[in-house]
């Protein structure tokens, strides 16, 4: 089965990229990841320390977003911004919108006794928002820093793919194995039990959304306000899909406060970090063009800075693409005074380069 999505030359004008996952696109798909035994060498180590940490609470999240099946809409709103604020605004949802989601669902599947009640039931739902919260804090939040870099990366690789193969090029990458350009119709192929749809996006685009856990089927959501979103997995290759993910959660870094950042301290490789931050996801040919410096140079700098954690690269064709890690941003962004200050003085001293922040960015039923 496949579904459609039909493009004008306004909606291909309006098609975006999001920044980062939306924190409640990204915990539906973790909650169904845990909870089903696929792609052991991806989500293997991240699944036993996750379900470790899970309280009984948490039973009230994962029977609304089981493993195989709908998902209330409210549950995977593709909400940008901070993950405890977008929390906090779940909280808020009007009741008759969480009734109807409910009643869409149920009439698929069914539903646990006490979800019918969740809409009218105070305490109900404040329990169940309690248990939601719990359950990102558990699943998602030690590993945000890391999902939301995984993100920005990709999102500098789609960039890259425009640009080069133009949209073209940008859709025939995103799945080949479940994406397909026929212009002016993208195809979204699906298992045999899904229908078959007809999207007209009326020249409000498509939000396309990396997401770093999943099987690898993309999902869409064509009721999204202000345009449907399409969900795709994080990555500019199949080999770096199926690589460990999240073998130990992050731990906190203080800019300057371990010895791998002590080969940062000059003002060449602060230079070439600061270009790759305002140039999230340059070649190392543009890279060296926007520093100064030849071309072996700048691939030798920007190598020692991925051993040291704060560039993130990836292979696009013949090319290696490089974009900031959350600790290369803030490493550049650290206040006079502290450990590590000096890069950002000596960055943008050059060539008028100067640290951007950078700030981050509903499933197929």
């Amino acid at each position: 089965m496949v579904y459609r999505i039909h493009f004008t030359v306004e909606d291909l004008a309006r098609t975006q990229v999001a920044e980062v996952s939306p924190p409640l696109v990204e915990l539906s798909a973790a909650v169904r990841t845990l909870q089903e035994p696929s792609q052991s060498v991806r989500y293997g180590t991240w699944r036993r320390q996750a379900a470790a940490k899970l309280l009984p609470q948490s039973r009230m999240v994962l029977d609304l977003i089981p493993a195989d099946g709908w998902t209330p809409t409210f549950l995977g709103a593709p909400t940008a911004g901070d993950p405890q604020e977008v929390l906090e605004q779940a909280r808020a949802l009007p009741r008759s919108e969480i009734r109807k989601d409910l009643a869409s669902v149920a009439e698929q599947q069914r539903l646990p006794s006490w979800a019918h009640y969740l809409a009218d039931d105070r305490d109900l739902r404040r329990q169940f928002f309690d248990s939601l919260e719990h359950v990102f804090n558990r699943l998602l939040s030690p590993y945000w820093n890391e999902i939301s870099s995984i993100a920005l990366a990709d999102r500098g690789a789609r960039a890259r793919q425009v640009l080069t193969g133009g949209v073209q090029g940008l859709f025939a990458s995103l799945n080949p194995r479940w994406i397909r350009w026929k212009p002016p119709v993208l195809e979204i192929l699906r298992p045999p039990s899904c229908p078959e749809v007809d999207v007209h996006l009326q020249g409000r685009g498509l939000l396309l959304v990396p997401q770093v856990f999943g099987n690898g089927l993309p999902f869409l959501d064509a009721d999204t306000e202000p345009q449907p979103v399409l969900g795709y997995p994080a990555g500019t290759d199949q080999h770096s899909r199926k690589l460990p993910l999240f073998a130990a959660p992050e731990q906190p870094t203080t800019p300057g406060g371990t010895s791998s950042l002590a080969p940062l301290l000059g003002r060449t490789r602060a230079v070439v970090l600061t270009a790759i931050a305002e140039h999230s996801g340059c070649s190392t040919k543009e890279l060296a063009a926007l520093t100064g410096l030849a071309p072996a140079s700048a691939s030798e700098h920007a190598t020692i800075l991925r051993e040291a954690g704060l560039i993130r690269t990836t292979r696009h064709h013949n090319a290696v693409l490089h974009s900031p890690t959350n600790l290369g941003r803030a490493l550049l962004n650290t206040p006079r005074g502290t450990p590590g200050y000096g890069l950002q003085g000596d960055a943008t001293s050059h060539r008028g380069v100067s640290a951007t922040e950078r700030s981050p960015g509903r499933p197929a039923r």
